[in-house]
């Protein structure tokens, strides 16, 4: 069939347009769609109350907010502090202490009498996520075992009755003892003795789509097994292939301990056929002090680990057996517990003092705005008080020479000079080598005559390398290039589809000529 030369024009015309709107920018016409998969793992913290002049709920929950905690649990559901946790957004899980399992194990009206004080009256102003039943039940008191299943089922009754329950999740934390032969982790299975509880246990868990809440601590892992399982495994530090663990059953490797455990959890679930429950960490940490025979609770190993695992959560790394899954987890805990009975490592597990000082800084620089107190782009390294001169001046002449440290700034006439005494030029060496360092854990020592401060030392026209001041500046005038280039880029996507389309657009003309030249 012939075509017009006008059909054959408008059919031209109308590709023409067509492909003007595929090559220009589209996102204005159809939005971006956030694909939704697993809610966002989180760390919160454990808060337990064996501290000398421990804060008031008030200033409790603003110090929560100072250090962007959005998620604790509570060794019980003390009425003054949930109400201070009110309107904060702050998720909290409450906890039914085990001296009250009888009476809420035995008792229907005692549940949801505890259900209705404790809960109800508080939520949704106070955002309970869920119900501790008793802490390590079938290990630490066994006789009450019994009571366990009884005292969630009362529980779970009064949630429903109070139409809370599939808004509020109801579990009990289990001691890592459960679980035999957790490594190889396929290998794992739940202590038999415990088998009819745990079994009851895993069915309202699936039936209810609650965690499993596990008590997990590699820092034990690491002390019963010394010789045999590394303490880079432990810590999460970075390993060579010949110190992974590898499970022989499954071939997969285990670069941590943590993940190990966590496995040996899901495989002792999948021993008893439960496949659709999550493991839920409600304890896990390292603690910073210990007596002789625990020599590894060191300030830098609690550091390390409790800041790889922070890294180690917010990187969604799930384990080796569910990467698509990253347990939540509750670090073990928010203040030392001073008043707790021996050994020392008990009163040391806290990322604070009960002064809400920080027992050490954390190094978790880009994972997500978990705690405040990492302020490794705001921590400066100062000479500390107390230290004789002779003691200073070895260590600035050491930060000044072998430490390489820049230390131009503290030379007669320049602005650090002054006051021209031997602690400040310390310090500002100290800083110096600490900030070229990268902070790293150990920069800030000089055999102990130097401490980590979040004040910003500078003063007058001294400025202390990583002051505020100095990278506020320079963020301005990143963040303005950072908007300059983004707008730049987009005129030049739109430039370089509009180009496209010209070139087309001629290309047809050209054909179009052609065609009219030679019919």
């Amino acid at each position: 069939m012939a075509i017009s030369k006008k059909a054959l024009f408008l059919s031209v015309f109308l590709v023409v347009v067509a492909l003007a709107f595929s090559a220009a920018p589209s996102s204005h016409l159809y939005p971006e769609v956030k694909v939704q998969g697993q809610e966002e793992p989180y760390v919160g913290v454990n808060i337990g109350t064996d501290v000398s002049n421990f804060l008031s709920p008030a200033d409790l929950v603003s110090f929560l907010q100072l250090q962007k905690i959005t998620h604790i649990r509570l060794y019980d559901a003390d009425p003054e502090m949930l109400k201070a946790l009110a309107k904060t957004k702050i998720r909290v899980i409450v906890s039914v202490p085990n001296n009250q399992l009888l009476a809420i194990g035995s008792s229907n009206t005692t549940a949801a009498a505890w259900i209705g004080r404790n809960v109800a009256a508080f939520y949704p102003q106070t955002l309970i996520t869920a119900i501790a039943v008793g802490d390590e039940v079938l290990t630490t008191v066994p006789s009450s075992a019994p009571l366990l299943m009884p005292a969630i089922e009362s529980l779970y009754s009064a949630l429903v009755a109070a139409n809370l329950h599939t808004l509020i999740k109801i579990s009990t934390p289990n001691a890592a003892s459960i679980v035999l032969d957790p490594f190889p982790p396929s290998q794992a299975f739940f202590n038999q003795s415990f088998s009819s509880v745990v079994s009851q246990l895993l069915q309202f868990l699936s039936r209810t789509q609650s965690p499993l809440m596990m008590n997990l601590y590699p820092y034990y892992v690491f002390m019963q097994n010394k010789g045999v399982v590394p303490l880079e495994n432990s810590l999460f530090k970075p390993l060579t292939p010949s110190k992974e663990m590898v499970d022989p059953n499954t071939l997969l490797h285990y670069t941590n301990v943590f993940d190990a455990m966590i496995d040996s959890v899901y495989y002792s679930m999948k021993n008893l056929n439960v496949t659709d429950v999550v493991v839920l960490v409600t304890e896990t940490g390292w603690p910073s002090k210990g007596d002789s025979k625990e020599p590894y609770a060191t300030i830098d190993n609690a550091d390390t680990f409790n800041s790889n695992l922070i890294k180690h959560i917010f990187d969604h790394a799930g384990t080796p057996l569910h990467p698509e899954i990253t347990s939540n987890v509750y670090i073990y805990e928010l203040f030392n517990e001073d008043l707790r009975s021996p050994p020392i490592s008990e009163a040391n597990w806290g990322l604070f003092y009960g002064n809400s000082t920080p027992v050490y800084l954390l190094h978790v620089s880009g994972s997500g705005t978990f705690l405040a107190n990492d302020t490794t782009n705001q921590t400066y390294c100062i000479a500390m008080d107390g230290i004789d001169k002779k003691t200073l001046q070895a260590a600035l002449d050491w930060a000044c020479g072998p430490g390489m440290a820049n230390c131009s700034e503290i030379q007669p006439g320049e602005s650090c000079y002054q006051p021209n005494d031997v602690k400040n030029h310390a310090s500002y060496a100290f800083n110096s080598y600490y900030q070229k360092e990268g902070k790293s854990i150990g920069s800030c020592d000089f055999k102990g005559a130097a401490t980590i401060t979040t004040t910003d030392p500078s003063h007058g026209s001294c400025v202390f390398p990583g002051s505020k001041t100095t990278s506020n500046n320079r963020t301005s005038q990143t963040g303005n290039s950072t908007v300059a280039s983004s707008a730049c880029t987009i005129r030049l996507t739109q430039i370089s589809a509009f180009s496209k389309v010209v070139r087309i657009f001629w290309g047809v003309v050209f054909c179009l000529i052609c065609y009219s030249f030679h019919s």
